[in-house]
C-alpha cells in the first residue's frame, strides 16, 4: 500500500512557489478562454468553464510531459460541434457532450495502451512545424474580436487576419486601448526579472483593475455566460448515441492528439525526464473518460494553455494541477469576481501566449526552409491547411504529406555500396564494380529499407551479369527490416536467376530471422541454394566472413553447378 503512494509521490515531486502563481494565472485563464471557446463552437459555456477543472488535474497527474495542460481547445470545440452536428445530436444536451467525451478518451487511451503513438514518429518535422504554426495562428486569430471589438470576415484563418488588418478604422477604441494596455503591462513586468514568471497575472489583474476604476466600456467576461458558484455536477451519458458517434470520436480524439503531440518537442521537461507520446496519449484518455463524466467537453494537450503556464513559470506538474483545482475555488467562492474580467484583457494575454508561440517556432522554420525544397513545400502546405480546412482533413492530410516525405527520403538514401578488404582486413567502401568480375567474389553492403520505390534504382546499380562465369556476389543486408515488400522479393529471385544463367552465384549474408523467414516461405533459398542465405548473429562482420568462406569455396569446387545457356 505504501509503494504506489511512495511512487506518486516521486512522480508528483514538491510544488514550487512558482507552480502556485503559475497555476491560478492558468485557472483564470481557463474562465474566458473555456467559455469563449464552447460558445463559439455553440456548446453551454460553462462547460467550457468545466473542461479547465477535472481534465487538468487527471491529465496533469497522468500525463508523461510535464507542464502540458489538458483542457478544452478551439480545434477540439469545433470539432466537436462538426461531429455532434454531423450526426444529427444536439451539442447542447449534457448526455450527447458526455458520451462523445467519453468515447474520444477511449480512443486515447487505447491509442496509448496499444503504443500506437509511433505513428506520430512518422509526422516529418516538417510537417509537425507547419501544423503547430497554424494551430498558433488559430490561437492569435480566435482572440482579434476579443482583442478590438472588430470580428474579421473571411473563410479562413489568414483571410480573416488580412480582414482584420484592413479593417483598422473599425477596431473599437476602447477595447483596443485596453488590449494594448495589457500588453504594454506585460511588457514592462517582464524587465523585471523576478516578475517575469508572474508576468501575466500581473498584466491580468492591473489591467482588470485599471478597466474597472475608470469604467471603461468593454465587454467582461460575464457576457459570455452566468458562471454558476458550483462545483460540476456528474453528467451521465446518452447510450443511444453511441452509434452515431463511433467515427466522430475517432475523429476528435486524433484532433486532440495530434495537437497535444507537439507540445512535448515544444516544451521539455523541465527536470529531465524524457516525454512519451504513448504516456500522453493514456494521460488524455484518462483525463476525458474522468472529465466527460463531470460535464466536460472533449479536452487534449493545450498549446495555449500550456503556453501561458509556461510563461507564468511552472515548473513542475503541480501547476497544472493546481490550474484545475484553484479553478475550481475560484468557480465556487469568486464566481461573480471572475465574471468582471475584462475579454479585451484576455485578449491581449492569447495574442502574447500566441505570438510567443509563433515566434518560439523560428528556427524550426528556418531549419526547414534550409533543408528542402520538398520539406519546405511540405511545411507550407500543412501551414495552410491548418489554417483554411477542417482541421481532421489537415491532419490527414499532413500524415499524408509525411509520408510521401518519408517515401522519398527514403528512396534517394537506398544505395549498394561494394565493400573491399584492405591490406590489414578491414573492409572500406568502394564503388560497384561493373562489371562483375568472373571467378572472384564482390561483396556489395545494401543500405536501405526495402521499400518499393527505392528498388528500381538499387536494380539499376547492380553490376551487370553478362560475363560472371565462376563469379559470386554476397550482398550485405543486415539491417533491412524482417518485413520487405514484395518488389524486393522480386528483384533478390531476378538477378540469383540471371547470376545463375551466367554460371556465377548470389548469397545473402547478415539476414535477420525474420526476413530469412520471409524469403524461405518466398522459395528464395531454392533460387539461391544451400547456404544462400548467412543469418545474422555473433560479431557484426561474422556472416559477412561466413558468405565470404562459402563463397571461396564453391568457386573452388570442381563440381561447382556450371553455366546454363
Amino acid at each position: 500500500m505504501h509503494l504506489p503512494v511512495r511512487r506518486l509521490r516521486r512522480r508528483l515531486g514538491r510544488p514550487k512557489p512558482a507552480d502556485v502563481g503559475s497555476g491560478l494565472i492558468t485557472g483564470l485563464f481557463s474562465i474566458p478562454e473555456g467559455m469563449a471557446y464552447a460558445a463559439i463552437a455553440g456548446f453551454n459555456p460553462v462547460a467550457g468553464l468545466y473542461a479547465g477543472v477535472v481534465p487538468a488535474i487527471v491529465g496533469s497527474l497522468t500525463s508523461r510531459t510535464v507542464l502540458m495542460v489538458t483542457t478544452l481547445t478551439s480545434a477540439l470545440a469545433l470539432t466537436s460541434q462538426s461531429v455532434l452536428s454531423d450526426a444529427g445530436l444536439d451539442p447542447k444536451d449534457a448526455g450527447n457532450v458526455a458520451t462523445l467525451t467519453l468515447m474520444a478518451g477511449l480512443v486515447m487511451l487505447l491509442m496509448g495502451v496499444l503504443r500506437l503513438g509511433a505513428v506520430m514518429s512518422f509526422v516529418s518535422n516538417a510537417v509537425m512545424t507547419g501544423f503547430s504554426t497554424g494551430i498558433a495562428l488559430q490561437i492569435v486569430t480566435g482572440v482579434l474580436e476579443d482583442a478590438t471589438g472588430y470580428e474579421p470576415e473571411g473563410h479562413n484563418r489568414l483571410v480573416q487576419l488580412g480582414d482584420w488588418l484592413a479593417h483598422v478604422a473599425d477596431w473599437q477604441l476602447a477595447a483596443t486601448l485596453v488590449t494594448a494596455a495589457t500588453i504594454a503591462v506585460w511588457t514592462l513586468t517582464r524587465l523585471v526579472r523576478r516578475l517575469e514568471p508572474v508576468a501575466l497575472l500581473v498584466a491580468m489583474v492591473a489591467a482588470s483593475g485599471a478597466v474597472a476604476l475608470f469604467g471603461t466600456d468593454v465587454e467582461l467576461v460575464g457576457g459570455i455566460a452566468h458562471i454558476p458558484a458550483a462545483l460540476p455536477g456528474f453528467s451521465a451519458p446518452d447510450p443511444s448515441a453511441v452509434p452515431h458517434l463511433l467515427g466522430g470520436a475517432v475523429a476528435v480524439a486524433l484532433v486532440g492528439l495530434a495537437q497535444a503531440a507537439s507540445i512535448g518537442p515544444s516544451v521539455p521537461n523541465p527536470d529531465g525526464s524524457k516525454s512519451s507520446v504513448n504516456g500522453d496519449f493514456a494521460a488524455q484518455g484518462l483525463a476525458n473518460l474522468a472529465g466527460g463524466l463531470f460535464q466536460s467537453l472533449p479536452s487534449g494537450g493545450s498549446l495555449s494553455r500550456t503556453g501561458v503556464a509556461v510563461s507564468a513559470g511552472a515548473r513542475t506538474r503541480w501547476a497544472g494541477i493546481l490550474s484545475g483545482v484553484l479553478l475550481a475555488l475560484i468557480v465556487l467562492v469568486c464566481a461573480p469576481l471572475a465574471e468582471h474580467i475584462p475579454m479585451p484583457v484576455i485578449g491581449g494575454l492569447i495574442l502574447v501566449v500566441g505570438g510567443e508561440l509563433i515566434w518560439g517556432k523560428r528556427h524550426d522554420i528556418l531549419l526547414v526552409l534550409r533543408t528542402s525544397r520538398l520539406s519546405s513545400a511540405a511545411m507550407t502546405v500543412t501551414f495552410l491547411a491548418t489554417t483554411q480546412l477542417p482541421l481532421q482533413q489537415a491532419i490527414v492530410l499532413g500524415a499524408v504529406l509525411s509520408l510521401l516525405l518519408y517515401c522519398v527520403q527514403a528512396a534517394r538514401r537506398a544505395r549498394l555500396v561494394a565493400l573491399v578488404p584492405d591490406d590489414r582486413g578491414r573492409w572500406r567502401p568502394d564503388d560497384v564494380p561493373a562489371p562483375l568480375p568472373p571467378g572472384e567474389v564482390t561483396v556489395l553492403y545494401y543500405d536501405g529499407v526495402g521499400f518499393f520505390a527505392e528498388l528500381p534504382g538499387i536494380e539499376r546499380t547492380l553490376p551487370p551479369t553478362g560475363h560472371a562465369a565462376g563469379a559470386v556476389l554476397i550482398l550485405a543486408m543486415r539491417g533491412v527490416p524482417d518485413v520487405p515488400s514484395s518488389t524486393m522479393t522480386k528483384v533478390l529471385r531476378r538477378h540469383a536467376q540471371d547470376l545463375h544463367r551466367s554460371g556465377g552465384r548470389l548469397i545473402l549474408a547478415g539476414v535477420e530471422p525474420g526476413l530469412a523467414r520471409v524469403l524461405e516461405a518466398a522459395g528464395l533459398d531454392r533460387d539461391l541454394g544451400p547456404d544462400g542465405i548467412v543469418p545474422a548473429g555473433g560479431a557484426l562482420f561474422d556472416p559477412l566472413d561466413q558468405a565470404l568462406s562459402g563463397a571461396r569455396a564453391w568457386i573452388a569446387s570442381p563440381d561447382r553447378a556450371p553455366r546454363r545457356d
